[in-house]
């Protein structure tokens, strides 16, 4: 699920902020590059250059010797995050997740903060599998995602944190339909009927929920409740009038809700 628009932003936002020591000295080619002691603009810029070079764990690792080297320097917090940007670039998510995560700990207040909450959102979202998988990374994404939102709701990411949470709610309410019409499928009509709710009661803005009524209305039918069954026929008319779910509900109704109120009365 990896979007591009967020890493160009991402990289732009990044090395823009790296470019005020572009005036530095340089180190030569070489990948292997010695962990010896080095000025902090020296060690600086060599991170930056094998960063852009596109040689990412070495960029994490010489980030990481500047913060080692020159704790106190002003280059030791900005070269923390950019250690954590590395990370992400070179898809190692759970060393991008932590040093950005021990930059919120450490710089609270920054005004990098936002950033390092996006930086460890991205590494969740980046993460996503399809629905077939359990989905324990797709909430963790989410909550990230929510996090910045909550705290940083006029900073430069939210809009793109509120696009990917949308996407994610939708990737989270495609595994409950799974689950549900596997359960409908084995003639499990209660535990699907529950899967098909949680889709209609927590995800009401998904592109799922059409279905999820639709499936109500098959499940409730199954059970011996036209009741219930019209009611999620009648929502679905009322939002999606116009959808293939809806006619499907609609002819569902229309010819098994008789049988479904007979059943319904001979176990009364």
């Amino acid at each position: 699920m990896r979007n591009t628009m967020s890493r160009s932003l991402v990289l732009g936002l990044m090395l823009a902020g790296a470019a005020t020591i572009s005036g530095c000295a340089k180190t030569g080619g070489s990948t292997d590059v010695p962990y010896v002691a080095r000025d902090v603009g020296t060690l600086y810029s060599a991170a930056k250059e094998r960063l852009d070079d596109g040689q990412y764990k070495l960029a994490a690792a010489l980030f990481s010797e500047v913060e080692r080297q020159h704790p106190f320097s002003v280059w030791a917090r900005r070269a923390q995050l950019m250690g954590a940007f590395s990370y992400y670039l070179d898809k190692d998510y759970t060393h991008a997740i932590q040093s950005a995560q021990r930059f919120i700990a450490a710089h609270p207040g920054n005004a990098d903060a936002p950033y390092a909450y996006y930086l460890v959102a991205l590494s969740y979202y980046e993460q996503i599998s399809d629905v077939a998988h359990d989905q324990g990374i797709t909430q963790q994404a989410l909550d990230a995602l929510g996090e910045l939102q909550r705290r940083y709701p006029q900073s430069r990411y939210a809009a793109d944190a509120r696009l990917k949470m949308d996407l994610v709610r939708d990737h989270l309410a495609g595994k409950e339909m799974e689950v549900g019409r596997f359960y409908e499928d084995r003639g499990r009509w209660l535990a699907a009927s529950m899967r098909f709710r949680t889709v209609v009661e927590n995800y009401q803005t998904t592109t799922q929920v059409p279905e999820a009524l639709m499936r109500l209305t098959e499940t409730y039918l199954a059970l011996g409740m036209p009741e219930e069954a019209r009611k999620s026929a009648a929502t679905l008319g009322a939002n999606y009038p116009g959808s293939d779910w809806y006619q499907r509900a609609y002819e569902l109704f229309r010819d098994k809700a008789p049988k479904a109120a007979q059943s319904a009365d001979a176990g009364a």
